[in-house]
This record gives structure tokens, sequence and C-alpha cells, in this order.
């Protein structure tokens, strides 16, 4: 196992295209989940400079934080509410280019731009989502859907 990040430079492509067997190598072996999904947001964090990246779990039917990095983040969130919520309860990825206009957005941090959420699947439920925000209009797209759902399919202790 590997502790040490190389930061990619060029196209986003060519960043998760370096950064996804680095995460896969550190989260080699480690069977714990919470350790898994530290790493693992701390690499995309370093990796994109994102303003937030981090998970809701799913506990007593609510989505409650879990690791993450970036500012406090929203403690709970319900099924249905908000992109995080809404994610949970259509189980699919939500891409929102604009937080101001989506319906009924949790406004954590009046910094976020925009937003994708990725619903992580344990024995074909979701049982939490990643969440990644930016300071940036417009700054996911379909290659992020593509790599990050790849990326949260591969979590060691989580994913069955």
């Amino acid at each position: 196992m590997s502790e040490d990040l190389h930061i990619a430079t060029g196209s986003k492509r060519e960043r998760y295209d370096s950064l996804l067997p680095q995460i896969r190598a550190l989260m080699e072996g480690e069977t714990d989940p919470v350790a898994n999904l530290a790493n693992l947001v701390a690499a995309l964090k370093e990796q994109f400079g994102w303003l937030w990246v981090g998970f809701y779990l799913v506990k007593d039917d609510q989505l409650v934080v879990g690791p993450f990095q970036g500012p406090v983040a929203c403690t709970r969130i319900r099924k249905g509410k908000g992109v995080c919520g809404t994610s949970w309860a259509r189980e699919e990825t939500l891409i929102v280019p604009d937080v101001e206009a989506f319906p009924g957005h949790i406004a954590c941090s009046s910094l976020s731009r925009s937003e994708i959420v990725v619903p992580v699947f344990n024995n074909g439920k979701v049982c939490g989502v990643l969440d990644c925000d930016s300071v940036e209009l417009n700054a996911f797209d379909e290659e992020d859907r593509r790599r990050l759902e790849e990326l949260v399919r591969d979590i060691p202790g989580l994913n069955r």
C-alpha cells in the first residue's frame, strides 16, 4: 500500500486515469469501510480541489454525514430532500450544473455552485452517496459520472 499521492495535471480524463489506480492501491487489503471512504475523499479533494467531497451514509432512514474533506457539513438529510436525498431516492447519479436551480437544494455552504451525487450500493440497496461540490458552475460532466460511479463500485468492505 502506498500513502503517497501523485497529483496529475492535464485533462480531466488524464487526471482520473492517474488517480483511480492510486485510490485502489490505497484501499487494497483494507477492509474497514470508514478508512477506505476517508482515503477516497482525501484523494479526490487533493486531485481536483473541489470545495467539498464526502460521503453520506444511510442510517435509520436518513443520510448521515460520513468521512469528508471541506467545510463543515449538514449532518442529516432525509430521503428525497436536496440533491443527496434525491439521488438516494432515485437510486441514480445526479449532476447539478447550478445548485441554485435545483428545487429544494440544501445549502450546506453558500460557496457551492455545482454538484454531483453518486449513490453507493451494497447488496443492491443504496447504503450511502458520494457528494462532490464545486465553487464553479458546470464543474461536473459525464466523465465525472462514469469515473465516480466506477470508483464507488470498488470500495472494499462496503460493496458486495
